[in-house]
C-alpha cells in the first residue's frame, strides 16, 4: 500500500506517494531501483498512475508518485499552473527524495511520464546524467506540434479563442489580478486547453477526485516551447518509448524524432490506440508488460 510521504521543493511542499517494493528480485549491491512518476497536463497523482506503480512495485522496484506544485494536495502558488519549466524542478526535487529512501540505489532512478510528463522525463533524465533510464509513453515531445495538431482538429478560430484567454491572464498576472481560468479539458469548441474529440471521455475515465479541471489561461502559451524533442539528442540512459500511432494529442511523429535522436539505447513499442486508451484494457497491459521489462533490465 502507498504511503504518504513529503517532497521538498525550495520550501514549498509536494505532496507524493512511496510504494514499497514488495520483491527483492531488482535489489542490486547498492539496494533496489526507484521510479518517479508524476502525470501529464493538468492531472493529478491519482489519475490512473497507481496501476502502473503497483505493478513495478510487484516487480521489485521503490516507487514515488508525486503531484506538481499547485495540483492536488500539494502546496504552490498559482494553483493549477501547467508549465513545463516548473514541472520539470518538480521532477528534480523528486528525485532528490527518491535517492533519500532508505533501501533505494541512487544511481538507479527511473524516470516515468505520460502525455505531457513523457516529455518532461526526457528534459529531466537529459540533465541528471546519473538517472538510470527513462519510460516514456504516449508523449508530449513537441509543443510546435501540439499547437499543429490543434489547428488541424480545432482550427484557427479555437486557436485565437484560447490564445486571447491565455493573454488576458497573462496581462492580468503582471497587474496582481486573479488567475483568468480555463478548462484543462473539454469537448470541442469549448474554452479548454485541450478540445480533441477523445480528450473529454479520456480525461473522465482516469481522473480521480483531487483532479481540477480549470488552468490560469497562460499555461497555454507556453504550449510552443515546451520541446523535449531538443533535448533528447543528450539523453545518454536507456530508454523505453511507448508511441500510441492514433494519438490525437500528442503527435506520435515527434514521438518516433524523439527516439531517433536519443543519444542512448532506445527501445520503442508501438501500439495502435489512442492517446487515453493506454491507461486501461488490453493497451495498457501491453504496455505495462514491456515497461516492467525494461525495468528489470536497470
Amino acid at each position: 500500500m502507498p504511503s504518504e510521504i513529503v517532497v521538498d521543493q525550495r520550501g514549498v511542499r509536494l505532496a507524493a506517494w512511496h510504494v514499497p517494493a514488495t520483491t527483492e528480485d531488482l535489489r542490486g549491491p547498492g539496494g533496489r531501483p526507484c521510479v518517479v512518476m508524476a502525470h501529464g497536463f493538468g492531472a493529478t497523482r491519482d489519475s490512473g498512475l497507481l496501476p502502473f506503480a503497483e505493478r513495478f512495485a510487484a516487480a521489485g522496484a521503490e516507487v514515488v508518485v508525486f503531484d506538481y506544485r499547485g495540483f492536488g494536495a500539494s502546496e504552490g502558488e498559482p494553483r493549477q499552473l501547467v508549465d513545463h519549466r516548473r514541472h520539470r524542478e518538480d521532477y528534480h526535487a523528486a528525485i532528490a527524495r527518491a535517492r533519500a529512501i532508505e533501501g533505494v540505489d541512487p544511481d538507479r532512478i527511473v524516470l516515468w511520464g505520460s502525455s505531457y510528463s513523457g516529455g518532461h522525463v526526457v528534459a529531466v533524465a537529459a540533465r541528471d546524467t546519473r538517472i538510470a533510464g527513462v519510460i516514456s509513453q504516449g508523449a508530449a515531445m513537441d509543443g510546435l506540434a501540439a499547437v499543429a495538431e490543434i489547428l488541424r482538429y480545432a482550427g484557427p478560430r479555437q486557436l485565437l479563442k484560447v490564445s486571447a484567454h491565455a493573454v488576458r491572464d497573462a496581462v492580468g498576472s503582471l497587474v496582481g489580478a486573479p488567475p483568468h481560468l480555463v478548462g484543462v479539458v473539454g469537448p470541442p469548441g469549448a474554452t479548454a486547453a485541450i478540445t480533441a474529440a477523445d480528450a473529454e471521455p479520456g480525461y473522465g475515465a482516469i481522473t480521480g477526485p483531487t483532479f481540477r479541471n480549470e488552468m490560469p489561461a497562460r499555461g497555454i502559451l507556453a504550449i510552443p516551447f515546451n520541446r523535449p524533442v531538443a533535448d533528447a539528442s543528450r539523453l545518454r540512459c536507456p530508454m523505453l518509448v511507448v508511441v500510441a500511432a492514433a494519438d490525437s494529442i500528442a503527435p506520435p511523429a515527434a514521438v518516433r524524432a524523439a527516439a531517433r535522436r536519443a543519444g542512448g539505447p532506445v527501445e520503442v513499442l508501438e501500439l495502435d490506440c489512442g492517446h487515453f486508451d493506454i491507461y486501461v484494457g488490453e493497451a495498457f497491459a501491453t504496455s505495462v508488460a514491456a515497461q516492467v521489462a525494461f525495468l528489470e533490465t536497470i
